[in-house]
């Protein structure tokens, strides 16, 4: 159970310092017992301190991170039911089925197709995270030999899929420093199970019948030292995985229940007998709490809009995407090429440097930091000014690499253009198109 905003407080060093972004330690106490805030905000907690509100501060959801390089990922480390009330932190991971008895040769085809599924999006490498390799047959050998296969020659995470101890500890021995998760621990082998993750100290996933089932389970686990947890209800029906996936998220959330405060996972694999239909219930599940989705494959067509809507689900709606201040060359610009200035809103930033490309004209284009910011917002509150933006410009070092002094900047402030000048004496500020579809034209016009 949490400490209280008072128990808490009695920890804290009462300096009143407003340093952790509220005004006094009690706000702040108060703060971290919701879990609206995190421990590391306060500079002057003590270590002690810091040992007996270890529990207070950790989120509700215990994060677990499955995987090692490139692709280890988070799961869990939640702390809402709903997204604006805060965020989401961790996304979905996804994974894909492949059976222990496959065939080395095939094995390597599809571990090569799954890995070119990857997409470029808003500056960001989409891709899934996970394969899960099950056991077919009970033997061992050909277990680990998959198992090492995988681990050694993807960058896949993995999760070890068998309800044979002995299968999974000849998997977990040659697969442990890809830190896979050992699924799963049922009611007939928690105890092996338990030992195994214990030993190796890989994350193990507990597997029951019911939410009921899987919080004797979780403490009996708990209870045996193990803290990285993930919970499968056992549900494969829609309308009761989904029941269970909200109704797990709100134990811990909303009732304070630890033994349910575990991120979970979900096989659409064994709940349709077609991709698409795995699809469209793989979505609900990313919409609805689940920490890690099985799907039977992964195709394109299919992979494709759940990475999108994962993207969405999980970016924080507090913080607008950015793209880093700073130059960039489009094309390969030189001394002569057009220097553009823009936001470093990162939609803005994609489309005007895709239309700069579709344009064949190489420029220069300086991104100014406008806190995430689109043009008309930033220019509205002050941030994307005619004398800040002058003295971005300067300051950037853009003057060094070209030997003109032109700069075009977007055509809806062109009400800074002015103040620019003032700052810029010895720049020509041109004002540059409205729309950004208008730029490849506006920019041929110039060069002719």
């Amino acid at each position: 159970m949490g400490l209280t905003g008072i128990q808490i407080f009695k920890l804290l060093p009462k300096t009143n310092c407003g340093e952790c972004g509220v005004p006094t330690c009690l706000a702040f106490a108060m703060n971290l017992a919701s879990g609206k805030a995190e421990l590391e905000a306060c500079p002057y907690v003590s270590d002690e301190a810091k040992e007996q509100l270890a529990e207070a501060s950790a989120p509700p959801i215990r994060p677990v991170a499955i995987g090692a390089g490139e692709r280890v990922f988070k799961t869990g480390g939640e702390t809402v039911m709903f997204r604006h009330e805060k965020t989401f932190y961790n996304p979905t991971g996804l994974a894909a089925v492949v059976k222990s008895d496959i065939d080395a040769g095939a094995l390597d085809e599809k571990l090569k197709s799954w890995n070119a599924l990857q997409y470029e999006r808003v500056g960001l490498n989409l891709k899934p995270e996970l394969v899960a390799l099950k056991d077919a047959n009970g033997d061992g050998s050909s277990f680990a030999a998959a198992a090492k296969k995988i681990a050694e020659e993807s960058e896949f995470g993995l999760i070890l899929m068998s309800d044979n101890p002995e299968a999974m500890k000849a998997g977990a021995e040659v697969s442990a420093f890809k830190k896979p998760l050992l699924y799963a621990a049922t009611a007939d082998n928690a105890e092996d199970m338990g030992n195994l993750a214990r030993e190796t100290g890989l994350p193990l996933a507990v597997k029951g019948d019911s939410v009921e089932t899987l919080i004797a389970l979780s403490d009996k686990l708990t209870g045996m030292g193990l803290k990285d947890l993930v919970l499968d209800p056992g549900s494969r029906e829609i309308k009761q995985v989904f029941e269970d996936q909200v109704a797990i998220r709100r134990a811990p959330l909303k009732a304070g229940n630890r033994s349910l405060g575990f991120p979970t996972i979900a096989f659409p694999c064994e709940m349709a007998d077609n991709l698409d239909m795995e699809t469209v219930i793989a979505s609900m599940l990313i919409a609805k709490y689940t920490g890690i989705v099985v799907m039977s494959d992964f195709k394109g067509e299919n992979l494709f809009p759940l990475l999108l809507q994962r993207l969405n689900i999980f970016t924080d709606p507090q913080r607008p995407m950015t793209v880093t201040q700073g130059i960039y060359e489009i094309g390969a610009p030189d001394e002569n090429s057009p220097v553009l200035v823009t936001t470093n809103f990162s939609l803005t930033y994609f489309i005007v440097s895709g239309e700069i490309e579709g344009s064949r004209i190489p420029c220069w284009l300086l991104i100014m930091d406008t806190e995430g910011l689109s043009v008309m917002t930033a220019w509205a509150a002050g941030k994307f000014s005619g004398d800040v933006v002058g003295m971005f410009v300067k300051k950037c070092g853009i003057a060094d690499k070209v030997a003109h002094k032109n700069i075009i900047i977007p055509g809806y402030s062109a009400s800074i253009s002015g103040e620019m000048e003032e700052e810029l004496p010895d720049w020509k500020i041109i004002i540059g198109p409205r729309d950004a579809s208008l730029i490849p034209k506006f920019l041929k016009d110039m060069a002719n």
